[in-house]
């Protein structure tokens, strides 16, 4: 995998990404984002509870969410759970929260500016 890690800030809240340059798509970590929806103190606790609740989402969970390296907090690099904007999206569906479409509008522009980066260099 190819990639690049960069840290983009959602009203403030950092949100780790990596750019896979073979796959072509950006990988957004799953905790962040959750963390940024939910305002959790402990984001991975609220995600195995959403589990409990959605079943479907739990059975494909592994395939939305495959383990990517990217930089942890103390700058080394680490598995996490992160997802593709289409998997991001199926996160969104399940957690009720005001910032659903704030977020969903923050992915649209990071997509846009990635589209304008590929089409002038």
């Amino acid at each position: 995998m190819n990639e690049n890690f960069a840290i983009q800030l959602f009203e403030g809240k950092k949100v780790r990404i990596v750019w896979d340059a073979e796959q072509e798509k950006y990988y957004f970590s799953v905790t962040d984002i959750v963390q940024v929806l939910t305002d959790s103190v402990n984001p991975r606790d609220y995600i195995k509870k959403m589990l409990r609740r959605d079943p479907e989402l739990k059975s494909k969970w592994g395939t939305i969410c495959p383990p990517v390296e990217m930089l942890a907090p103390d700058g080394k690099r680490r598995k996490t759970q992160a997802a593709d904007l289409e998997g991001i999206f199926r996160i969104i569906q399940a957690i009720p929260s005001k910032k659903a479409e704030p977020v969903k509008q923050w992915l649209a522009e990071l997509g846009s500016m990635r589209v304008d980066q590929m089409i002038d260099p």
